[in-house]
């Protein structure tokens, strides 16, 4: 398998096998260099992760969640055909045509949203291949290579993911968060609809400033910060 490069500041890691999220976690409290992407291309799944490491408060470095998620819709809108429809999830959920085929989720040294977290990591999984031949069974779920994505290949998926996930860093770095939240929106799944969240259940009316939900329930809208998709550190 041809190794993936990535821009300069970043470096790679092969899992090998392993939790790629679970190793960046790993390597990030043994204090690694921002800009390390762990990753695990098998035949079926695509598994990565990106270590980061904020300068501000974890209430506002967890927009990497939603950031990194554009980063993976550019780059697969650049690499896939033009009907496919690529959207994200508040949660992290990532759909392709509308059903779902991937996920990312975020890890931080610790949950205090007030607080300047030592590190961040964000995964990322992508199936590329159904797990069964009978698709019909699960029309909400997919895979890559079944929504006519075939010419995509893994390792420039991946790549791709890192280069346009750095751009859209540097725009949040320079401009804050308004162009996140604006080009998040333009992509987003489940807008005006009924979804559960965290435990709690209501309709998705939109974003804060800081992207977290808001979420209307019996008529008051209420909102859910990023933060509470935290993960515990693998």
């Amino acid at each position: 398998m041809t190794r993936p490069v990535f821009p300069p500041l970043f470096s790679g890691v092969d899992a090998d096998g392993s939790d790629p999220f679970a190793l960046a976690c790993a390597q990030a409290v043994g204090v690694c260099d921002a800009g390390l992407v762990t990753y695990d291309l098998a035949h079926d799944r695509l598994r990565a992760a990106m270590v980061f490491a904020p300068e501000v408060p974890l209430g506002n470095a967890a927009c990497m969640l939603p950031l990194c998620g554009i980063g993976f819709q550019n780059a697969l809108g650049a690499l896939a055909p033009p009907e496919v429809a690529v959207h994200l999830g508040w949660s992290g959920e990532i759909y392709l045509n509308g059903a779902r085929c991937g996920a990312l989720n975020m890890a931080a040294s610790a949950p205090d949203p007030d607080a300047v977290p030592d590190w961040l990591v964000v995964g990322l999984s992508l199936d590329l291949w159904p797990a069964s031949e009978e698709t019909g069974l699960t029309p909400d779920i997919t895979a890559l290579y079944a929504e006519g994505c075939t010419d995509v290949d893994a390792v420039t998926l991946l790549e791709a993911w890192v280069r346009h996930t750095l751009v859209a860093l540097n725009t949040w770095a320079e401009d804050g968060p308004a162009r996140l939240h604006q080009d998040w929106i333009g992509v987003a799944y489940g807008r005006n609809t009924e979804i559960s969240v965290a435990g709690q259940r209501g309709t998705f009316v939109g974003l804060d400033e800081n992207l977290g939900l808001l979420l209307k329930t019996d008529g008051q809208s209420h909102l859910i910060p990023l933060t509470a998709l935290l993960t515990e550190p693998a």
